[in-house]
């Protein structure tokens, strides 16, 4: 399994989760948005399709890409979303992470990447990334209900289904 981690050096490095398991070999760390793996699925809070279990073979294939950035600062428009085709939002979830949790939607990469491995059916591989950090487990204790609900749903449409009921949507 193929976890690539674009780093924008964008945050305290003390604190970084995807630096974090880039040392402990769960992640490649990368500088260059041209060391994506092309046909991975690229995690972007801007993309018009939910990650789901329908993902799978294409995770299982071609792994994962993240984007360590300050959601903040970046644009729809920048250069890292100009090829959509293998990009997924996340699903409404709650941070377990100190700097944000309980704030739904502010994960850490290490979230992001757990809660999408979790989805797409690789539950043990996403307690395993969690397990590297004290509060780790709780993301997904917190979550649970959600993510096995989104877990077990066919596809993307219905992914966001789940999320509009839970949220009142």
């Amino acid at each position: 399994m193929k976890i690539v981690v674009y780093h924008a050096e964008e945050c305290d490095r003390k604190k970084c989760t995807s630096l974090k398991l880039g040392r402990k070999g769960k992640f490649k760390i990368v500088n260059s948005l041209n060391q994506i793996p092309r046909g991975a699925l690229v995690l972007n809070p801007f993309a018009e399709k939910a990650v789901s279990p329908e993902d799978r073979d294409m995770v299982l294939r071609r792994g994962i890409a993240a984007l360590d950035c300050s959601w903040k600062r970046v644009r729809k428009s920048s250069v890292i979303f100009q090829t959509a085709r293998n990009h997924r939002a996340l699903p409404f979830l709650v941070a377990a992470n100190p700097t944000n949790y309980g704030r739904p939607c502010i994960l850490s990469t290490a979230e992001a990447v757990a809660a999408t491995l979790y989805i797409v059916g690789l539950k043990d591989i996403a307690s395993d990334i969690m397990s590297y950090f004290k509060w780790g487990p709780h993301f997904i204790d917190l979550n649970r209900e959600l993510l096995e609900a989104y877990s077990r749903a066919a596809d993307s449409s219905e992914v966001v289904e789940i999320q509009k009921k839970f949220i009142g949507g």
